[in-house]
């Protein structure tokens, strides 16, 4: 009989196994699978196996409210991690974190702003991205004139927010902001709109599955012919397979990771991984595999601190946690903030891989003082 003592620690996976984010969503299966099997191997946590619990969200956000709820009532799981959509993460946090009251760790990079003792967040956020990258691209380049097509939802709103902030501070000017339905797939009137108005520099906040026929359909226009600069903060080596190495020539990202970054840990992680999951969804930043590690080794190091799985102490553990290796680098808790310090690099698409062309070094998130529980 398992007891309360002894039971084995538990963790939920939420993400997106079918549907439209499929590709990312195994990607971070397989992640998840390959830190509990080193857990496991290593004797666990406290003494105890760790049991993985994975659910397929099938990019949907009534069915990640359904799984989430499994999790936290039939599973009973001490965290849950997981959410790529910002509307799936709120969807995730309804039964998780304001009815059952548990630990979330929400590993993708996002528009920042979450701000709950419950919730812990280690993707990037516009502080890592925006402020760091849209200086160096425009001195860089010389351009001034931005344009920004969006996906419609928190996510692109709040980006392009701060991206207006940084290019007028820089002595830029946004010359265009649009937005359309995440299924939208004619982009024909916002690319006309783009060329006749001079723009320089797409930056560009709309994902799958409106994401392949924007580019199409902007390549087609001869905008980057044209020497424009495509920029998309979430593109990483998985969406590089799903369009035309033409199409994104040159595009310029800013991620915790790149597969070029060439740190002694970063590439054995890589390796293994391949090993491991061989022909299988790439090991990437933008998919959230490098904040979904991070989550669970954070959160190792939490509970092995706290020498308990009483949420209450993993959680103050956790406010502080830190890992000296991982994907791009160490990373650790900003004390009160629930958001972690990493690593930044700046890259480049040139014949369909990314080049690492700037390593930004550790950069602070800059997010609010989360309240006590």
């Amino acid at each position: 009989m398992t007891t309360a003592i002894n039971r084995p620690a538990r963790v939920g996976i939420i993400t997106d196994q079918t549907g439209a984010l499929s590709l990312m969503g195994s990607a971070n299966v397989s992640v998840a699978k390959m830190v509990i099997d080193d857990i496991n191997a290593g004797g666990g946590l406290l003494g105890r196996p760790v049991e993985l619990f994975i659910e397929d969200s099938a990019t949907d956000d009534s069915v990640a409210e359904a799984v989430a709820a499994r999790l936290v009532e039939q599973a009973a799981v001490d965290v849950v991690v997981g959410g790529i959509y910002s509307s799936t993460r709120q969807a995730i946090k309804r039964p998780v974190v304001d009815q059952a009251e548990k630990l979330y760790i929400y590993p993708e990079q996002y528009e920042g702003q979450e701000c709950h003792p419950l919730i812990f967040c280690t993707g990037p956020v516009p502080a890592q991205q925006v402020e760091p990258f849209i200086p160096w691209l425009m001195q860089q380049t010389g351009a001034k004139r931005f344009y920004m097509p969006s996906a419609d939802y928190i996510w692109p709103h709040t980006m392009n927010k701060k991206v207006r902030e940084v290019v007028t501070a820089e002595g830029g000017e946004i010359v265009g902001e649009q937005y359309f339905p995440l299924d939208h797939t004619d982009y024909g009137r916002i690319i006309e709109d783009i060329m006749s108005t001079d723009a320089e520099v797409v930056f560009n906040t709309i994902v799958p599955p409106g994401l392949t026929p924007f580019l199409e359909q902007l390549h087609r226009a001869g905008f980057t012919r044209r020497g424009g600069h495509i920029v998309c903060t979430y593109f990483d080596e998985n969406f590089l397979n799903l369009v035309p190495a033409d199409h994104v020539e040159g595009l310029y990202g800013c991620l915790d990771y790149y597969r070029d970054v060439d740190d002694p840990f970063s590439i054995e992680l890589l390796n293994r991984y391949e090993r491991l999951f061989p022909g299988s969804a790439m090991f990437t930043a933008g998919s959230a595999c490098t904040g979904t590690y991070r989550a669970l080794k954070l959160w190792e190091a939490a509970v092995n601190e706290a020498r308990s799985l009483k949420q209450e102490d993993v959680v103050n553990a956790l406010d502080h946690a830190r890992i000296a290796h991982g994907p791009g680098g160490p990373a650790e808790m900003v004390p009160g903030q629930h958001h972690v310090r990493m690593n930044m690099y700046i890259a480049r698409s040139e014949g369909g891989t990314f080049k690492v062309v700037e390593n930004l070094g550790h950069i602070d998130p800059k997010e609010c003082e989360v309240g006590q529980t």
